[in-house]
């Protein structure tokens, strides 16, 4: 055990790659000290038990998400030092404009974050969200045909990536003859590290969606001044819970922020997913035997290995989570991932069960009042993808000559500490 602990704290998990590709041994290094852990590094506070997860999602009126997605990597404008026993609520907003990723939804706080929310959930209304599942059906057909024929594919970019961003544009209604171009520009900006969280060459691009903050901007003023009865011209006219209408720059970073981050995550869950149809055959058969299987296996995977690793949180004033002291000012880093595998929530936590009751209790989509917006979206489509793919092949297997023969596969993660995604899946099929 000593040595065990002497090799995991001598290495930083924010700023080393060692737990790159297996997060999980460090997160459940530290859950076995208690399920809140001030790590050595960075000072940053680790949350890794889910019920002190839950905790600290839940709780705006202690904990700020003014750097959720960058923690104190960014740089920290707001001066910390010596208000360990103060409330720094007023002192957070005097600096909040100065933080990495200041616009954007999940970095605000309340009211103005229940505001946006607010705005966000009238335009993703579950009568959109129905139609938008059945264009996804026939997307999945079509995405398919593209490569079908070859017998192998690289999947992210055969088949997840264009997907990803096809569906959620049709869900913003992004018109027909432009969707080719997000497509083409979420996709570079993902290979750019420049997505919702982005970190490049050690720094944060404080505004890494000026393109699609841009080109919504446009749409919303074209729909106000000619209104068509179309979906965006629904974007344009939705209007805050008190009536006040939003500048067309407030509509167009939500949007955005929707498009973004709805596409990264969603590219993670397939790739796993299949990934692991692909490594399972046993599994593989149980699914295409029975599809009503499919949505709580897509739940386990979101469990076991979610697209989200961590978020931050900055507590406001001195507080005390999972018996632990917060001073007012500290990080805290709350690990989904490890949240997802406390086996005081899931028995047999690191053992993946596709017919686990309470797989849906997961907080791969976070929790609280930032709980992910474009959960049901990430959830549809991944359902109909391994349905269409089943439909379209009799067997789906990893690519020994991409990731190596079974036992000794090889496999490259995101090197990022909020994502957790494969960069690449080759995939051989047999087509019916």
């Amino acid at each position: 055990m000593n040595d065990k602990v002497q090799d995991f704290g001598a290495h930083d998990y924010f700023r080393s790659d060692t737990f790159v590709n297996d997060p999980y041994s460090y997160f459940d290094y530290l859950r076995e000290q208690a399920p809140v852990v001030r790590e050595p590094h960075q000072g940053i506070y680790m949350v890794t038990g889910y019920e002190e997860a839950l905790a600290v999602y839940n709780d705006p009126e202690n904990f700020s998400s003014c750097m959720s997605t960058s923690g104190p990597f960014a740089g920290c404008p707001i001066p910390l030092e010596g208000r360990e026993n103060d409330d720094i609520s007023e002192l957070i907003e005097e600096y909040r404009d100065q933080t990495a990723f200041s616009d954007q939804l999940p970095t605000l706080d309340p009211p103005k974050h229940t505001e946006h929310r607010a705005l966000l959930m009238r335009l993703i209304t579950p009568v959109r969200l129905k139609e938008n599942e059945e264009y996804m059906w026939q997307l999945a057909d079509k995405q398919i045909e593209t490569f079908i024929a070859d017998g192998e594919c690289e999947f992210m970019g055969a088949f997840a990536q264009p997907f990803a961003v096809l569906a959620v544009s049709d869900l913003l209604g992004v018109p027909a003859e432009d969707r080719i171009q997000f497509r083409k520009q979420l996709i570079a900006q993902e290979r750019e590290g420049a997505g919702v969280g982005g970190v490049k060459d050690g720094e944060a691009q404080h505004s890494p969606l000026e393109w699609l903050y841009d080109t919504f901007s446009a749409y919303i003023e074209d729909r106000r001044r000619n209104p068509t009865g179309d979906i965006l011209t629904g974007l344009a006219q939705a209007t805050f819970p008190d009536g006040s209408v939003p500048e067309p720059i407030d509509v167009a970073r939500i949007a955005s922020n929707l498009f973004a981050a709805g596409q990264e995550t969603t590219v993670r869950l397939l790739s796993y997913s299949f990934q692991l149809i692909a490594e399972r055959p046993d599994m593989q058969q149980r699914l295409r035997e029975d599809r009503a299987l499919i949505p709580n296996f897509v739940e386990e995977c979101l469990r076991f290995e979610g697209p989200v690793k961590g978020d931050f949180r900055l507590s406001k004033k001195p507080v005390q989570v999972g018996g632990v002291d917060i001073p007012a000012g500290a990080f805290l880093y709350i690990a989904n991932s490890a949240a997802n595998r406390d086996a005081r929530q899931f028995s047999n936590p690191g053992e993946f069960q596709f017919d686990r009751e309470n797989a849906r209790l997961h907080v791969a989509f976070g929790r609280g009042r930032h709980a992910c917006p474009g959960a049901p979206l990430a959830r549809a489509e991944a359902v109909i993808s391994l349905n269409r793919m089943f439909d379209a092949t009799s067997d789906i297997r990893i690519s020994e000559k991409v990731h190596g023969p079974p036992g000794a596969r090889n496999y490259s993660y995101l090197p990022t500490f909020i994502l957790r995604g494969l960069t690449h899946l080759g995939l051989e099929f047999d087509r019916v």
